[in-house]
C-alpha cells in the first residue's frame, strides 16, 4: 500500500498516536511551542559556549530554471538523461562541451529511483566552474527535485488522477514562495519554519544575558520565512551597506558629534522623547519599536567594529575578497554584510543565528540561455566569495548555507528562437548545499527522468496538450529543510512543531530511500 493510502485510512488510535502539531490549530500550535522553548531551553543548558552556528537560507526569487544549473552532460548514446535532456530541453539546452563535469560518486543513491542505480554523468552550467570546482572538493552538493508537498505524490499518474491533496495555487509565485518559506503547503500562512525554529532555539542556544539581537536577520526585508508563532523572536531587517539612521542627523550621526551643535541637542531630545511611556498604545508600541531599532542599531555597530579587528588580526579583507571573486552585485552584497556580522558574532551574543538574504530575476520567460546565465554567474561568484571569507576567518564549520526557489521551470521551452525563448513555471527542482557540515560533493534526493507526457516513468506533472516537464517533486520542502533545522540543533520533538507535516513523508534522518543526509552524521 502507498505511503499516502495509509494517511487517509489511519484508525482514530494510529491518529492520537501519530498526530503532531499538524494536527493543531494555530493556537496549540502556539501553546505547542512554548510548552517545547521551556523544556529545550533546559536540556541547552551545558550547550558549550563556542558551540556557534549559522544557517543563511538563500531564496532565488521567480524560479530558478534549475534544469540548466544542474545537466546531464553524458554521451547521449549511453546516458538516458542526457538523451532525454537534447530531446526535452531543444533551442534552450547547454551543449555538453560547456558544462563543468562533477565527480560523482558510485555510491550515489540518487539515481537509484529513476535510473535502475545507473549513475548519470552530471555538470554545472557554464558560468559556474567555481561551484564545480567546490562539489569536487566536497565542499558542496546539490539536492535534486525537491519542492512543496503536501502529502507525496508518487508517480504522474497519482498527480492525474486528483486523488491526492496537493499545494494549493501551484505555479504561482506568489504562493509558492510563501509555501516554501513556511513548509505548510496545505493551510493558510501562519508563520514560517525559520520563525519557528527561531521561536524554539532562541531560548535554548542564545542567553537571555549575552543576546544583543534577534536570532533572525533578513538582508532582504522582512520575509515570511522569519515570521514566528510566540512573537518572541522578531525578524530585524539590515541593509547590506549596514543599518538605516535615523534621518536628519547626518551619516552616522555625523552631525551630533558636538554636544553643543543643535543636532545633537535635537537628537537627544528625540530619544528622550522614545523613552517616555504612553498610555496610547500603538504610542507605546511605536516607541518600543524605535527603542529596540536605536539599540540594535548600536548591536550591529559594535559588531562591524568588531569584523573589522577580526580582518585586521587574521589578516584577510572581506571586501577584497568578494571584489576578488567580482561579487560585487545585490548577491555579493548581502552575503558580505552577513560574513562581516558572523565575523564579529561576539558583540551579537548569540551561539545560533538564521540569516535570510534573497536575489529577484529568475522569472525567466524569455531569453533564458542569456538571463539566466548572468543569474548563475551571480550566484557562483557570490558563493566562492562567500566560502573564501568563511575559510578565512574560520568560520567555515560553523555557518551552513542552503538554497531555495519558488519552483523549477518547465523542462521544454516556450518558443523555437534561441535568443529570445524562455521556460515557464514548473514544480520540483533543485538546490544547493555548502559548508564544512555538509557531506559535499554528492546528489541527494532523487534525480527526475527527464521524459515528458504520458510515458513509463515521467514526472511531469501535465495532461493532455500541457506536457512542460513540470517535475513533480521526490522530496518535500518538509524533508530539505528539517537537516537544516536538525544541524541548528532542534531535535524530533521541536522539529515536529516545526515541520508538521513531516511525518507524511519518509523520514530524512532514518529512511534511507529518502536520501537526505547531507549533513556529516557526527554533526546532527
Amino acid at each position: 500500500m502507498k505511503k499516502h493510502q495509509k494517511e487517509f485510512i489511519r484508525s482514530r488510535r494510529d491518529f492520537l498516536r501519530q498526530a503532531s502539531c499538524a494536527s493543531l490549530g494555530v493556537t496549540g500550535l502556539v501553546n505547542a511551542l512554548a510548552h517545547l522553548r521551556l523544556m529545550t531551553a533546559a536540556l541547552a543548558q551545558s550547550t558549550p559556549a563556542n558551540d556557534y552556528k549559522a544557517l543563511v537560507f538563500l531564496f532565488l526569487n521567480g524560479g530558478n530554471d534549475s534544469n540548466n544549473m544542474l545537466v546531464p552532460i553524458g554521451d547521449p548514446a549511453s546516458s538516458m538523461a542526457r538523451a532525454d535532456y537534447e530531446v526535452g530541453r531543444g533551442v534552450i539546452g547547454i551543449p555538453r562541451a560547456q558544462l563543468h563535469p562533477l565527480t560523482i560518486p558510485s555510491s550515489t543513491r540518487a539515481f537509484q529511483q529513476h535510473y535502475d542505480g545507473v549513475t548519470q554523468p552530471l555538470g554545472l552550467h557554464p558560468n559556474m566552474p567555481q561551484l564545480a570546482n567546490l562539489f569536487n572538493a566536497g565542499k558542496l552538493a546539490t539536492f535534486a527535485n525537491v519542492g512543496t508537498l503536501a502529502y507525496p505524490v508518487g508517480s504522474r499518474s497519482a498527480y492525474n488522477s486528483g486523488s491526492i491533496p496537493l499545494p494549493s495555487q501551484l505555479f504561482s509565485h506568489s504562493d509558492q514562495q510563501t509555501q516554501w518559506q513556511s513548509s505548510i503547503p496545505d493551510r493558510p500562512f501562519a508563520s514560517g519554519w525559520g520563525g519557528r525554529a527561531a521561536d524554539l532555539l532562541h531560548s535554548s542556544y542564545n542567553n537571555a544575558t549575552s543576546s544583543k539581537v534577534s536570532m533572525s536577520i533578513s538582508l532582504a526585508g522582512v520575509n515570511s520565512f522569519q515570521i514566528g508563532t510566540t512573537g518572541n523572536v522578531i525578524q530585524y531587517v539590515i541593509q547590506p551597506s549596514g543599518t538605516v539612521n535615523v534621518d536628519g542627523f547626518g551619516s552616522n550621526y555625523a552631525s551630533t558629534i558636538d554636544p553643543n551643535a543643535d543636532d545633537a541637542k535635537r537628537f537627544k531630545a528625540f530619544e528622550d522623547i522614545m523613552r517616555l511611556t504612553h498610555a496610547n498604545l500603538h504610542e507605546e508600541e511605536h516607541n518600543r519599536i524605535i527603542r529596540r531599532a536605536r539599540n540594535t542599531e548600536a548591536v550591529i555597530g559594535a559588531a562591524l567594529t568588531s569584523a573589522a579587528a577580526s580582518e585586521a588580526s587574521f589578516n584577510y579583507n572581506i571586501n577584497n575578497i568578494f571584489t576578488a571573486a567580482s561579487a560585487n552585485h545585490k548577491l555579493g552584497e548581502q552575503l558580505k554584510m552577513i560574513a562581516k556580522l558572523i565575523a564579529g558574532r561576539s558583540a551579537l551574543g548569540n551561539q545560533r543565528q538564521i540569516y535570510f538574504c534573497q536575489v529577484t530575476g529568475y522569472d525567466t520567460h524569455s531569453s533564458t540561455l542569456n538571463s539566466h546565465g548572468n543569474l548563475m554567474t551571480e550566484l557562483a561568484t557570490g558563493l566562492q566569495a562567500f566560502h573564501d571569507v568563511l575559510q578565512a576567518m574560520g568560520a567555515w564549520d560553523q555557518v551552513l548555507t542552503c538554497t531555495a526557489s519558488d519552483f523549477n521551470r518547465t523542462f521544454t521551452p516556450n518558443g523555437t528562437n534561441t535568443a529570445t525563448a524562455g521556460c515557464d513555471h514548473a514544480w520540483g527542482g533543485h538546490a544547493f548545499m555548502m559548508g564544512g557540515a555538509v557531506n559535499g560533493g554528492d546528489i541527494y534526493g532523487h534525480f527526475p527522468l527527464l521524459k515528458t507526457g504520458n510515458v513509463i516513468g515521467s514526472l511531469d506533472a501535465g495532461n493532455g496538450s500541457t506536457n512542460r516537464g513540470r517535475w513533480v517533486p521526490t522530496t518535500s520542502v518538509d524533508q530539505y529543510c528539517s537537516v537544516m533545522a536538525r544541524w541548528l540543533g532542534a531535535q524530533s520533538s521541536e522539529l515536529a512543531a516545526i515541520f508538521p507535516n513531516l511525518p507524511r513523508f519518509d523520514d530524512p534522518f532514518a529512511i534511507s530511500t529518502a536520501n537526505a543526509n547531507f549533513i556529516k552524521p557526527a554533526l546532527l
